[in-house]
């Protein structure tokens, strides 16, 4: 007897859903395992594998994300995060101010690409005014997810419900939509991180290695003194490494000679004798590489001068973002020095540097990397693998001339989109092609935008989402949790699908959960005989409210690194804002799209 397609469906979802909690593969690759695995099954018609990736929701995102790049790189975003530096004062105006600033700027671009934006500029601002970073990078990303909730473009989920609604009722969510609802949980959730929620999370600053969120250089170099005898007298530096330092972690970062420092990226600078070398490298590889070169140990240098006076050498401490070129890839592979021409001094993980063995160190999303380097071959390596500089001049996206024309332009699609005038991404799409054509969006940064592992579960997970529709598996689930709740009263079946809508998004990518969520609950307001609007904005607010833990939203996971935060940090500030938010957004839900 055959295995009807709706426990095969079924199966196939909880496969995903523990692959996605399990974390061993990305979430991209697990949501097109499970494509792939639909289509053989007879589950997803071949005709229709790929018609995820040309759906209304999967190009409306890629094409905020466009826009939002051109934002960034024009300077119209950042012009304005620059300005909060010279106005903060107390802790409270401190994150009321750059969390406000969050807020607005999600409401209208990509919230992973405004945090983006900020980090820099709270770090920066978090060492002047000598508050501990800790305590305003969190509410800062916080504060950006919860205005992702206000518009149809600030978060993909948003988007994702507006296409469900419109292939339920035949009208989908239009721009201004979620603001009632949206507005009034990112105000309450604002306001409590501003008064309260920040006093809940631990002070990190100060972690071993780490000063004000930043490394200390002189917890990962040493200078080794070359005597006569030494047999390194003679020989250039690519020589030492291959002859010597073959299965170790040191690395040779710079020269002094003569009171003057070199950088030794140049793999031809010949080491002299009375030379001292600033080497990089754990206590015991250090001991052997002075072992068998002879070298003489002149004792810690607080100040390290030689590293910043190294003619045209410069420190840049970056990130480690979602979908980075090196996420996942070991130091070795990324052969930072041989194909980048940069040195990488140091890795620092949820605040604490790494110690032991580094080549087979594995990347993840929240690693802070300290590199050494020509200042602009830094400012353009870290573009060119996807990482976000943690420095003053990380602040300087774009070119100013254009800061006026983008926001313009995109100022006329949103209007042109809330008006009906145009669908939002035949909107933004030309909004888009304009700034391409104009040169405020080079050619090349189009894909760069993009953040193409959400591209691709979106375009997966939708024919999987229709065939749960098709078989009846969704319906099965509705009808199942409905039977449970059925004694419950209207407002507190809602409760529910949205209190599961948030636990499911605080382990879950926001995107998955908004595209398997957002059928179910449409199946349990047929049940019901209410309002669909009513339940597909419950899903929109659980599906983006994701802050318990650090894997719910990219957001989390970037600021993990730079602020120094463990998995426990998350729910203590995040638990009390979930409970807010259900408290605040169940009645906001059922005032302004009464069941």
């Amino acid at each position: 007897m055959p295995i009807p397609d709706y426990i095969l469906v079924l199966v196939l979802l909880a496969g995903l859903l523990v692959l996605f909690v399990s974390g061993r593969w990305r979430y991209d690759v697990i949501s097109f395992g499970g494509l792939i695995v639909a289509v053989l099954t007879g589950l997803v018609p071949v005709s229709e594998a790929f018609s995820g990736f040309g759906h209304p929701a999967t190009v409306t995102v890629a094409v905020v994300l466009i826009v939002s790049r051109a934002l960034s790189l024009s300077g119209a975003a950042d012009y304005l995060a620059q300005r909060v530096v010279v106005a903060i004062g107390g802790m409270l105006s401190h994150i009321g101010i750059l969390s406000g600033i969050a807020a607005v700027l999600s409401a209208f671009m990509n919230n992973v690409g405004a945090l983006a934006l900020l980090i820099p500029v709270t770090v920066h601002s978090a060492g002047r005014a000598k508050h501990p970073v800790s305590r305003i990078l969190m509410p800062v990303s916080f504060a950006s997810i919860l205005g992702g909730l206000v518009t149809l473009i600030g978060t993909p989920p948003n988007i994702i419900v507006a296409t469900f609604r419109g292939e339920s009722t035949g009208v989908p969510f239009t721009m201004f939509d979620f603001t009632p609802v949206g507005g009034c949980v990112a105000v309450a959730g604002i306001a409590f991180i501003t008064l309260v929620g920040w006093r809940l999370i631990p002070e990190r600053a100060g972690e071993e290695g780490m000063v004000d969120g930043h490394f200390g250089i002189e917890e990962y170099l040493s200078e080794l003194r070359v005597p006569r005898d030494s047999p390194s007298v003679g020989l250039s530096v690519a020589e030492i490494e291959d002859q010597f330092l073959e299965g170790t972690d040191v690395l040779i970062v710079g020269i002094v000679r003569r009171g003057k420092a070199t950088s030794a990226i140049n793999r031809r600078s010949v080491v002299k004798s009375s030379d001292v070398l600033l080497v990089e490298a754990s206590p015991e590889d250090l001991d052997k590489f002075v072992q068998i070169l002879k070298l003489k140990i002149m004792g810690a240098n607080r100040e390290k001068p030689g590293m910043r006076e190294m003619e045209n050498m410069s420190l840049q401490e970056v990130v480690v973002t979602a979908g980075s070129r090196i996420e996942g890839r070991t130091v070795e592979m990324v052969r930072f020095r041989r194909t980048h021409n940069v040195n990488l001094l140091g890795v620092s993980r949820q605040g604490r540097p790494h110690r032991g063995r580094v080549k087979n160190l594995r990347f993840r999303v929240g690693d802070v990397l300290l590199l050494q380097g020509e200042v602009e071959r830094l400012s353009e390596l870290a573009s060119r693998l996807g990482c976000l500089p943690l420095a003053e001049r990380g602040l300087q996206f774009g070119r100013r001339g254009h800061a006026g024309v983008a926001a313009g332009l995109f100022a006329l699609g949103v209007i042109a989109a809330a008006l009906g005038v145009l669908p939002i991404a035949i909107a933004l799409g030309v909004v888009a092609l304009i700034m391409v054509t104009t040169g405020i969006l080079p050619v090349r940064e189009i894909y760069e935008g993009v953040d193409w592992p959400v591209i691709v579960l979106l375009g997966s997970l939708i024919p999987i989402g229709h065939a749960m529709e098709s078989t009846g598996a969704t319906t099965l689930i509705a009808v199942g949790l409905f039977d449970v709740l059925a004694d419950l009263p209207a407002w507190a079946i809602l409760l529910a699908v949205l209190v599961i809508t948030m636990t499911l998004s605080d382990v879950l990518n926001n995107a998955a959960t908004a595209v398997v969520m957002a059928p179910i609950s449409v199946e349990i307001a047929y049940a019901m005989g209410a309002n669909v609007d009513t339940f597909l904005m419950a899903v929109a607010v659980g599906a983006s409210c994701a802050f318990l833990t650090p894997i719910g939203h990219q957001n989390n996971a970037l600021i993990m690194g730079p602020g120094g935060y463990r998995f426990s940090d998350y729910w203590r500030m995040g638990l009390p804002l979930e409970v807010l938010i259900v408290a605040v957004s169940i009645p906001a839900i059922l005032t302004f799209w009464p069941l």
